[in-house]
């Protein structure tokens, strides 16, 4: 009887050993932007940071070539082997599918057999530099979570490099040199991301781990190491992802780093095999790649948690009363308090900073300031729309035939007389319980609007009960 009771203790062991094990790369997920609580008030919002899951960026791309006609097959070439140049069976016809290899090719599926590339023409103008820019843009700013990964057909060049632009490719930065004799082409001593610490984390190096085309030529990948920077903080299994979050959180420039909205990949130098050009068969030298991996996700400054492609661009699905391609402003209405950058911590949910109601704030008959919130979006869970209403991209209600108001809560007024009873102040709010009281003390007493630049709009005296309210709502939605 105890053998069965053991071996289901073994298995319960091991299931919260592999879960405990995997529970910090869980942290980075941040897969839920809210959640319904109750509270003394009633039903309310919990509010969490968010961010869409990592995915294969390179479905959302759009790659350019320069020169534009740099792609094989035009006029149809033969191509030679870089170990074998007696071997000379590979053709490029742009014209024959089968015999092409356009640039598509390096972002198919994997594992077809014979594999697919795109592949340039050969070095036949050398020794003119044969020198191809790839270019991946995306139209929208996305944060890299993994490695980026090159994988040539042919020899890998001797010499590249990969840069990176953050404002749609106007301007573009080094990420890293690629060499065989880094001192020889960019005059920089050779280094890996082994070599990287915490202080020098954003320096740009040079590596020749990734450009020993022909002695090496079974290892057909270059790779720009985005996790070996992560676990400088947050550990080889990247188990502290909380040293990794706070660090992102307060420094810009770490956080930019991993932040592009363009890649450009410098192919300068093909590989030659050895250590003078073969000027009698140029058709060995040529750049082939057959995939490249971009491992990341949209940024939404963690305020959405998915993020949609359509017709032809990625956009995030806002949350916490933010919009924009990258939630990067607030919402119309929404200015209470200035926009900011969700945060990591603390961990596991994170802090919102959401955008919040416009506020009103007034005197109450005890002579208190008073500081209330006017609500102007309806959504389907909190601030439905009433009488048959619908709710219009969370931003204002459409409403029946008959029915008026921000959450078509009153009668359309049909008359001169119903309509001056409303602006009168009787009906003229959206909540009731507040707007009683405002009414009562808008008739005697001044008041004042929060407005999105921290101004106060002071309502005289003079004003009557009559045009109080309209003067109220008309000034605070000029500056909303």
């Amino acid at each position: 009887m105890i053998w069965p009771l053991l071996f289901t203790l073994q298995a319960v062991c091991a299931s919260m050993s592999h879960a405990m094990q995997h529970y910090p790369a869980a942290w980075g997920h941040y897969d839920v932007c809210k959640s319904q609580i109750y509270t003394e008030e009633g039903l309310a919002w919990d509010y969490m940071a968010c961010q869409p899951e990592a995915t294969d960026m390179t479905k959302y791309l759009r790659v350019a070539l320069d020169p534009p006609n740099i792609t094989c097959g035009d006029p149809p070439e033969t191509y030679c082997a870089l170990e074998n140049p007696y071997m000379c069976n590979n053709e490029c016809d742009a014209t024959t599918k089968e015999l092409a290899h356009p640039p598509e090719l390096m972002f198919d599926f994997e594992g077809r057999n014979p594999t697919t590339f795109w592949q340039s023409s050969s070095w036949k103008k050398y020794p003119k530099p044969l020198q191809v820019n790839l270019t991946l843009s995306w139209n929208k700013t996305i944060e890299l979570t993994d490695d980026i990964v090159l994988t040539f057909e042919s020899g890998r060049p001797e010499q590249m490099v990969l840069e990176k632009s953050l404002d749609y490719g106007r301007t573009w930065t080094p990420y890293q040199f690629y060499a065989t004799d880094c001192l020889d082409a960019f005059t920089m001593e050779p280094k890996t991301a082994n070599d990287l610490t915490q202080r020098t984390l954003l320096d740009i190096i040079c590596t020749e781990d990734y450009s020993r085309g022909y002695v090496w030529k079974n290892d057909k990948t270059v790779r720009f190491e985005i996790k070996d920077r992560f676990a400088l903080f947050a550990g080889p299994r990247l188990h502290n992802m909380a040293s990794l979050y706070g660090q992102l959180d307060t420094t810009k420039n770490l956080r930019d780093f991993f932040t592009i909205t363009d890649l450009r990949i410098k192919l300068l130098k093909p590989a030659t095999g050895a250590t003078m050009v073969d000027e009698n068969n140029l058709s060995r030298y040529f750049y082939a790649i057959s995939d490249i991996k971009v491992q990341g996700r949209c940024k939404c400054n963690l305020h959405a948690n998915s993020c949609v492609f359509d017709k032809g661009k990625l956009g995030c699905e806002c949350e916490h009363n933010t919009t924009g391609p990258d939630c990067s402003r607030c919402k119309r209405h929404y200015h209470g308090r200035a926009w900011s950058v969700g945060s990591y911590l603390p961990i596991p949910k994170g802090t919102a900073n959401i955008c919040k109601y416009i506020s009103i704030s007034y005197i109450a008959p005890n002579a208190q300031l008073v500081t209330v919130e006017v609500p102007r979006v309806c959504d389907n869970a909190m601030l439905r729309c009433q009488n048959g209403g619908s709710c219009h991209h969370h931003q204002r209600c459409h409403c029946s035939p008959g029915f008026t108001g921000v959450l078509c809560e009153r009668a359309r007024c049909q008359g001169p007389g119903e309509c001056d009873d409303q602006l009168s102040g009787r009906a003229s709010f959206h909540h009731p319980p507040i707007s009683r009281q405002l009414a009562l003390t808008l008739v005697v007493l001044p008041v004042s609007v929060v407005l999105p630049n921290a101004a106060h709009v002071l309502l005289s005296s003079p004003l009557t009960r009559t045009n109080r309210i309209p003067f109220l709502f008309r000034r605070l939605c000029n500056h909303a």
